[in-house]
């Protein structure tokens, strides 16, 4: 499996993202300057880091999403591409309008970092076949706007289309319906707010995030 990770300025998981993915794959993650137009060839999976693209000016994600690369990555995904957005990546989706919703200032106003627990609503996928379904996993979250809204038409049709991945056990941010992180309709993008890279070896102080690169490794190696 090739990898590659596209930064933009503020961007601040990259590394570790990158590092999650070489730890599966065995090589050298691609890495993409967000003023790059043209997605290399042959890349299997794109990854979109968390931090604070270009400072969460205007909105999060939303200048991000302007970005020459931006465009070339709309066109991957209607090529059938795989991504993950993890955090600041997840928001950038949504602006980018590959997946549906927003993320909003969390319920308390409030920048919240601690370990949470999930639920894994979707195990039939190419990132989450490494867990049961239904089951508890932990990992990080850091974030301001996590709180993850869209209109009841778009809940029902994530709901019906099997498109939620995971939901908070406990929601800390206001999500609606305890949504953590989604699916697109083919499955093949996943944006999601808690953070697998920090959680992606048990001296990082857990390993439940590590599932979802062996899972993705697995699928497209």
């Amino acid at each position: 499996m090739k990898a590659a990770v596209i930064i933009f300025p503020g961007s601040n998981c990259d590394r570790d993202l990158s590092i999650a993915f070489e730890k599966v794959t065995g090589t050298k993650t691609k890495l993409i300057w967000h003023k790059d137009a043209v997605i290399p060839n042959a890349i299997d999976v794109i990854g979109i880091p968390g931090g604070f693209s270009f400072g969460d000016y205007l909105r999060v994600g939303a200048i991000a999403a302007q970005s020459p690369i931006c465009k070339a990555l709309v066109d991957y995904v209607n090529s059938g591409g795989y991504v993950l957005g993890i955090c600041n990546g997840f928001q950038i989706l949504t602006e980018t309008n590959i997946l549906p919703g927003t993320l909003i200032r969390n319920q308390g106003l409030k920048y919240i970092c601690s370990e949470i627990e999930l639920s894994v609503e979707n195990n039939n996928t190419a990132f989450t076949h490494g867990y049961q379904n239904k089951q508890n996993i932990k990992l990080p979250i850091a974030h301001h706007d996590g709180n993850y809204f869209a209109d009841d038409d778009t809940v029902k049709t994530l709901n019906d289309k099997d498109c939620i991945a995971f939901k908070y056990t406990k929601n800390p941010n206001g999500s609606i319906c305890d949504i953590a992180g989604i699916l697109s309709e083919n499955k093949r993008v996943l944006g999601m707010m808690p953070h697998p890279e920090r959680f992606n070896d048990q001296s990082l102080g857990g390993a439940d995030g590590g599932l979802i690169f062996g899972a993705i490794d697995s699928m497209l190696s």
